[in-house]
Parts: structure tokens; sequence; C-alpha cells
């Protein structure tokens, strides 16, 4: 069960009369020029999101902003925050949540779903591939050198054959909406993807805050989400053990994401461990307890393949398991994901996926990648030097939004000195056209008159796929959003926060 609050009472709105008028809930709505996947062109709701609207438009005023600060208290009582490392204000903080739900059509979620289902299937051969016969860098599809120079190869992985032949359990998709509202697949997380918890918890607090806005709309549930996981993490011991034994392997409290860790251990009911909760004795991986040591036959890592075993990776790791590798290759202990799946979490390789699918399914790519420029290309290097006030430039292997340029926010000296860094290592750079993100209404300061202030900001979506007897999407996913205005990075250690994503369908799901 996802914890509880005591929510705060809340007076019933009293009907449209105390309310807006919905023709006018957007009348002084800004749209910039953007697409907006709320508001249509003459600010009157788009068809999906009219229900909601409606429900909005009745509220008396302040009763949205005494329901969004009901919100933010939930969150802190509950504790749901993320680290930002030497941040002078803090190490934790709160992800901002915005009470106005992002609504996805049931049409175009049988899209996405389909797109993000053929593109993991594709990954999962690749990174196969790569660390087996290689075929796919024989054939020159995609560039040995690209494969070989990047950080995500790992040599220990070599020869590994995982559990049930999968490597990528669990997925993180970014997915971004441009100006003429196609959506395209801004880039793969395949490591050790964060963000869930997040999902399953705006879908709680909206309902326990707000329980009237799911009236009269068929939802998609989220909350099957752990269970999910659980039934995948116990699949990879399938014919191996009759009752795995499963837990949550995190570097500790200081980690970034360490409240998620904490959270979907909770919901699975399985133990939360770090590396020096457990050792390997006898070729198996063994938990300490009070009770003695207990076997450990599958562990969900949120630790990187970097810090997983010092007798494999790094000698220096003080967060892993020495040993883990050895007992992984001899099949006594599964993980979640594979080691080695950094291999496809980089942003060079993320432009070879079209031609992955091709190669490996025979079909066209349902989600299109946005157009990218690979800097160690040398005729897209000078093309992307030459532009690179429209361009928005990304490090190979970094996350988070870090170490990036956003052309059009940058100065001249910044773009200098980024030219130097792509020049010096123009392999460990892409770089891609300066999107015209989408943009959804959120909840800002009421007006000077105390009425209803709402406001575009740029969002995008982290869809979550789990493989495991089957592959499975979470509805919606994690909906991040810029709420700085003008801005297009919703990353939450740069400030941005987050939403509920809904995704109607016509099976009667509450949410």
């Amino acid at each position: 069960m996802l914890p509880m609050f005591q929510a705060q009472s809340f007076a019933p709105s009293g009907g449209a009369a105390e309310g807006t008028p919905v023709e006018d809930l957007f009348r002084e709505y800004e749209l910039d020029g953007f697409y907006d996947e709320t508001v249509s062109g003459d600010r009157s709701p788009r068809p999906a999101s009219d229900r909601l609207c409606r429900r909005i438009a009745e509220l008396a005023p302040g009763d949205l902003a005494r329901r969004q600060a009901a919100a933010e208290t939930a969150m802190r009582r509950l504790g749901i925050t993320f680290s930002v490392y030497g941040d002078a204000r803090g190490t934790e903080r709160i992800i901002p949540f915005d009470i106005l739900p992002r609504v996805i059509t049931a049409e175009e979620w049988k899209t996405v779903e389909a797109g993000l289902k053929q593109r993991i299937v594709a990954l999962d051969l690749f990174i196969g591939d790569v660390y087996g016969d290689q075929k796919i860098l024989n054939d020159g599809v995609v560039p040995r050198a690209a494969v070989e120079s990047g950080e995500g190869l790992k040599k220990a992985c070599m020869g590994l054959k995982p559990p049930k032949n999968v490597w990528c359990h669990v997925t993180g998709t970014d997915l971004v909406r441009d100006g003429d509202g196609t959506l395209y697949v801004l880039e793969d997380n395949l490591r050790v993807p964060s963000g869930v918890s997040y999902v399953l918890q705006n879908r709680q607090l909206l309902k326990q805050t707000f329980p009237g806005l799911f009236s009269g709309n068929d939802i998609r549930p989220v909350d099957d989400y752990p269970w999910r996981l659980l039934e995948c993490l116990q699949w990879l011991c399938g014919g191996r053990v009759e009752n795995p034994v499963a837990a949550v392997l995190t570097p500790g409290i200081y980690n970034s994401a360490y409240f998620e860790h904490s959270f979907l251990a909770q919901q699975m009911g399985i133990p939360l461990v770090e590396g020096r909760d457990l050792m390997v004795r006898d070729g198996f991986v063994q938990m300490r307890t009070t009770r003695g040591p207990q076997r450990v036959d599958v562990l969900y890592r949120r630790v990187d393949d970097e810090f997983l075993d010092p007798a494999a990776f790094r000698k220096d790791s003080m967060l892993g398991v020495p040993g883990l590798m050895e007992a992984y290759r001899s099949g006594r202990v599964a993980l979640a994901n594979a080691p080695g799946t950094g291999v496809a979490d980089d942003k060079v390789i993320y432009t070879y996926v079209p031609d992955m699918i091709k190669y490996y399914l025979n079909e066209d790519p349902i989600l299109p990648n946005v157009p990218t420029h690979r800097c160690g290309d040398p005729e897209s290097l000078q093309h992307v030097l030459n532009n690179l006030q429209g361009m928005v430039v990304k490090p190979a292997n970094e996350s988070g939004g870090a170490g990036m340029l956003i052309g059009p926010a940058s100065s001249e000296k910044e773009r200098e000195e980024f030219a130097a860094k792509i020049k010096e290592d123009p392999r460990d750079y892409i770089a891609q056209p300066t999107l015209a993100l989408s943009r959804v209404p959120v909840l800002c300061e009421p007006t000077p008159e105390g009425e209803l202030n709402l406001a575009g900001r740029h969002v995008d979506l982290r869809p979550f796929i789990v493989r495991g007897p089957e592959t499975y999407v979470l509805p919606g996913g994690l909906t991040r959003v810029a709420l700085t205005p003008g801005s297009l990075v919703v990353n939450s250690s740069k400030g941005g926060g987050s939403k509920d994503t809904w995704v109607l369908s016509g099976d009667g799901g509450d949410g």
C-alpha cells in the first residue's frame, strides 16, 4: 500500500456559479506560439482535457491554491525528496508538484506504448549482441569505434548470459513533443533510471487532495507498478529457486534517489540493502540479518556498474559487493538491470537506435528520434560549431542535465568555452536543434485581484517499461515541468517540478 496522510478538509466548491465560466478559464493565458497540450489555439480546452478544465472552472476562488498547498505539505510530511549534490541551500528538497494533471488520450498512448516496446526490444538485442557475437558491429550498422570508445562498454561483461536473456528489466525513456505536436524520443535511460516513485506518489497526492477531480474521468491506474516490478524480479529466478528472495541494492542515504529506493522496497515488501549488508559466501550472495546470513537470489540494483563489485570494476568502491559478478556469471544471483546496459545508455549510441530497429526487427521505428548531430563526424562537427547559438549540446554520458549547453540561453563566452570542449573530445558530444517543447498549464501565484492564474510551462515525459514475463509500460509516466518561465530545463536538479499524468481509457479505469 502507498503511504497515506491526513488530507486537509475542503468545503464543496459550490458549483459553477462560484467559479469561472470555462470559456474564460484561459482568457489571459499566453500561448506564445508553442503547442499547448491542454489549450487549443482559440484558448478553449482541447477535447481530452475539457472535462478536467470544466471541473477546475467550477472551483471557488482560492480552492485550487489551498489544495496545492495541502499536497506540498503532504510531500514534506512523507519525506518525498531528492538530493542535490553541492547545493548550498541543502542537499534534500521536495520536487515541486503542480496539481493540474497532464492528459494523454488512449489513442495516442497506444502508439507510445507500441513504440516503446519496439524500442526496448531492439536495444536489448543490441546489448546482447555487443557482449556476444557483435554481428551489428561486424556488419557496420553501428560503427565499432562508436561502441568501443564509449564509457558504457564494460569488458567485465563480455560473454555474459543474463537470466531469461534479458538485459534491460527497467527502462525510463524520455519523450518530448515539438511545436507541431509530434512526439520524439529524446534519450534512453537503461542503467538505473529513476523517477517512478514520484509517478506513484503524484497520483496518490492528487487523489487525496482533490478526489473530485477523478469523477467522470476514465484514467488508467498506475499503482500496480511495484507488483509488476516484483513479478519481474521473481521471474528472473524462475526454474532456479522456488521461493526467491529479492532485495533492493542502494548506494545509501546520500544518493539523490534514496527516497525512491526505500519507497520501492517498502512497496514490494522486500529488504533495502547496501553493499555492506551483503557478502558472497560459498558462491552465493548472502544478506546479513539479526538471525544470521540469508541467501539473496535477485537484486534490483540501484548502484552504477562501476561500483557494483570492486573485484570486477572500481577497486576503490565501498558501495558494492566483492565477488558479486562471479556469483552473477555462475547463475547464483540475478541482477536487474544487468551489468553492462550502459553501453546503450550513451547519447551517441542513441542516434543509431532507428538503425537497430531496422536491423534486428526489420521494422520502421514507431517513435522517431530527435534529429541529432554526432560531433564525432567531421561534417556534423563543423555544422554544430557554426550553429551553437541554436543548438542544445550534450555530453554523451552525463545525466540530469549536467554539462549541457542550451545555445539560445547562452552567452558568447559560454559558447566559446563549450566549443573548445567539443573540439577537445568531439566523440563525447551530440547536438540537437532547440525544440519548441510543448507546454501545459501550471498553477501560479494568484493575480493581484485574487483570480486564478494559469501559465504555460514546458514539459517532457518519462514512461517506465518493465520487461518481465511480459513487457509492461506504465500508463503515463513522469511528467517533468520547467517551472521557471521560458526555461526548457525540466530536471528536478535544475528547478523543475512534476505533475500527475493521466492516460485516458475506455475501460472504466478509476486511476
